[in-house]
């Protein structure tokens, strides 16, 4: 079975948003005919705007070291809303005061949310060499 590049890109963003330590993180896939311009939003929090920008820029290094960069940035400078437009997934990385007033995921309420482990692979299984005792005759 072939993986999805777009599930492994946001995937990608996630696990920055996590190793900034960003809140309540959620993924919104949108429906085709919701009319939406994007597949999937990653929706997160930080709890001050220096974290919430080190969040955005940890998502945009990391993305940008696997070869995808970002069509559009918007917010970076003020840190409230920073938004991270990649075409086939957008992350929004807000203040709690900002994510609360504009409340994407009510206002997407359609969208399907899904579980961060249904996007992020689990760790690859590290092969452990057993010794084999030798039978003495």
């Amino acid at each position: 079975m072939k993986k999805n590049p777009v599930k492994q890109q946001v995937s990608e963003a996630i696990a920055a948003c996590q190793d900034k330590k960003a809140e309540e993180i959620t993924v919104l896939e949108l429906e085709k005919s919701s009319g939406a311009f994007t597949d999937y939003f990653v929706v997160c929090s930080g709890t001050n705007i220096r974290q919430i920008q080190a969040i955005a820029e940890e998502v945009e290094d990391r993305l940008e070291k696997a070869g995808l960069r970002p069509h559009n940035i918007e917010g970076l400078k003020q840190g409230e809303w920073v938004l991270l437009d990649y075409f086939d997934f957008v992350v929004h990385v807000f203040s709690d005061k900002a994510r609360r007033y504009y409340d994407l995921e009510r206002l997407w309420k359609s969208a399907k949310r899904l579980e961060i482990s249904e996007l992020t692979a689990p760790a690859p299984r590290k092969r452990t060499v057993r010794a084999v005792a030798k039978k003495r005759a």
